[in-house]
């Protein structure tokens, strides 16, 4: 009796916190975005990494924006290309750059035809701000309704 508890305390214990599913395309590309947004955070406060975040452009990771690829390209020619040898050799910095190649790679072509893109706005990634855009039929209603 004892053997067999140890036995399902011993399975259980390695079965409960394993996921059922892998992580999907979606789900990976948003997780990493959200890591990358985290870390970048991090840069921007951290008194070691602050003057090398000067550089960075500013930029609001959203994986539903079909302008993400671009931006990211643009984002990543800049860590790459950074004017400071010290800040290129961060830690910090170098785990940002392997994000966001991994995100681009992912974005780009892992998941190329699982992501759906919502809306095309590249000023949003700039700002945060993304501004609703009104399909025709949408406008029309609401032309009607003032």
């Amino acid at each position: 009796m004892k053997l067999g508890l140890a036995t399902l305390v011993c399975f259980f214990s390695f079965v409960w916190p394993s996921e059922c599913a892998p992580p999907t395309c979606y789900s990976r590309a948003l997780g990493l975005s959200k890591e990358i947004m985290f870390l970048l955070d991090k840069i921007h406060t951290y008194h070691r990494t602050k003057p090398c975040a000067e550089v960075l452009p500013t930029i609001f990771l959203d994986i539903h924006n079909s302008c993400i690829t671009v931006k990211l390209r643009d984002f990543l020619y800049v860590l790459l290309n950074h004017p400071n040898e010290y800040c290129k050799k961060r830690p910090r910095m170098v785990l940002l750059k392997r994000k966001i190649q991994n995100l681009y790679v992912i974005i780009g072509t892992v998941c190329y035809q699982d992501l759906v893109f919502s809306t095309d706005d590249c000023e949003a990634i700039d700002t945060g701000h993304s501004v609703p855009r009104y399909d025709e039929d949408r406008l029309q209603l609401l032309q009607e309704e003032s």
